[in-house]
């Protein structure tokens, strides 16, 4: 049994890694592999929320698969192009970009300190 359980978080195998902090969340952009071999992208948001006796993680996650990639990000280019043109144009985007790196680099499950499954 326990072999079992192995072998499926070996097939989970987590292939790539990007973390995007924003404010009080953080977002993670995993690629993950099936057992038969293909991939699929997870998207996870966590914020910290604190509690009498300390915090936890609140978090959410999406699952994406290879089928569903080109919708994706058309609904979300449209959708973030409609906010900055249509609804808030008076806004100054360029402001909120940054430049600093920080993501992740390429990671696997056993070199990964931080796990969110």
């Amino acid at each position: 049994m326990e072999e079992n359980k192995e072998l499926q978080n070996k097939d989970k195998t987590e292939i790539y890694s990007k973390r995007v902090r924003a404010g009080k969340r953080t977002y993670f952009f995993d690629v993950k592999s099936t057992r038969g071999n293909d991939y699929y992208l997870t998207i996870t948001e966590s914020k910290k929320r604190f509690k009498d006796d300390g915090y936890f993680y609140e978090k959410h996650k999406i699952f994406l698969y290879k089928e569903d990639f080109a919708k994706f990000v058309d609904a979300l280019k449209d959708t973030v192009t409609h906010i900055q043109e249509e609804l808030m144009p008076e806004v100054d985007f360029s402001q909120f970009e940054n430049n600093d790196d920080d993501t992740l680099p390429t990671t696997t499950s056993e070199d990964s300190e931080l796990k969110w499954d």
